[in-house]
Order: structure tokens, then C-alpha cells, then sequence
């Protein structure tokens, strides 16, 4: 026999939850990153990398129905900025990694293949006749990020 309560009872975000949510990321200025919040909702599980760790943990124990948003610090969003990822790329390379005859501008965002077959990418910050230097942090590292989300449906 189900009690009234029970049948009442809102479903929450569980660790690996299956939830239909609009979420936005935006910079803390209020400078929109992405936003589901106008098209078609996202879809996915929790626990599958889809969204940022410290981003899941904050839908942890949400209702379906829930409007959050939340400021993430640099540590729970993408990072601290890591001097390291600043780094010089010979032209041999960026020729390598380019179509034929493409040109560089100071802001490009470049993708290089890793030799292991995956893709990385950097902002171009400054470029020579002998390199190019490239910042390979993530843009938003550094940086606090604000994160709303609207549970629509949890399975």
C-alpha cells in the first residue's frame, strides 16, 4: 500500500542520476559562457564527465523542479591559471598542424593534434617569425564562474 507522502515524493539528483536541466556558465561580470536556457535542454548522467566534478557536486541532493545559481571559484570551476600551459610553438610546428597558406592573428584559438591522436588547443598571445607563443590553460582558469541550472526531470 503507497501512502499519500510517497506518492508525493519529489525526486532529488543522486550521484548518478540520468537528468533532463538547463544550466548557463557565465563569467562573474555576467558574461555568458554557454546557456541551455534558451534552446533545447541538456541531457545527461551524473558521474560520466559531462559537466565539471565540483559542478556536479553542487546538483547533489537538488529537486527536480530546482533553480540554482552558483558562484564557483577558480579551484571548483577550471582551475588556478598554470604559467606552465604558456608556452612557444616553432613555426614548423603551426605549419604542420595548418591548412595550406593559413595565417595567425594575435587571439586565434589554434588546435594542435597530441601525438597520442587527441586535440588540444591554445590562444595565440603573441607571434614571430621563428613562434608563436600560446596560452593552453582553459579561458576561463583563473577565473570565478557563475553556474545556474533549472532541474527539469531526474530518471
Amino acid at each position: 500500500m503507497t501512502t499519500q507522502s510517497t506518492q508525493n515524493s519529489v525526486p532529488v539528483v543522486k550521484p548518478n542520476s540520468y537528468l533532463t536541466l538547463h544550466y548557463r556558465l557565465a563569467a562573474k561580470d555576467g558574461t555568458e559562457i554557454i546557456s541551455t536556457f534558451k534552446e533545447n535542454p541538456a541531457t545527461l548522467q551524473l558521474g560520466m564527465g559531462q559537466l565539471a566534478p565540483a559542478m556536479e557536486d553542487k546538483l547533489i541532493g537538488l529537486a527536480e523542479g530546482a533553480h540554482q545559481t552558483f558562484e564557483l571559484p577558480p579551484e571548483q570551476a577550471y582551475g588556478p591559471r598554470n604559467p606552465d600551459l604558456i608556452q612557444h610553438v616553432s613555426r614548423a610546428t603551426l605549419q604542420e598542424n595548418s591548412a595550406m597558406g593559413e595565417e595567425y592573428v594575435v587571439g586565434d584559438l589554434v588546435e594542435f593534434y597530441a601525438p597520442s591522436g587527441g586535440k588540444f588547443a591554445g590562444v595565440l598571445r603573441s607571434i614571430d617569425a621563428e613562434s608563436g607563443l600560446f596560452d593552453f590553460n582553459h579561458p576561463l582558469a583563473g577565473q570565478d564562474v557563475i553556474f545556474e541550472v533549472r532541474i527539469i526531470g531526474i530518471l
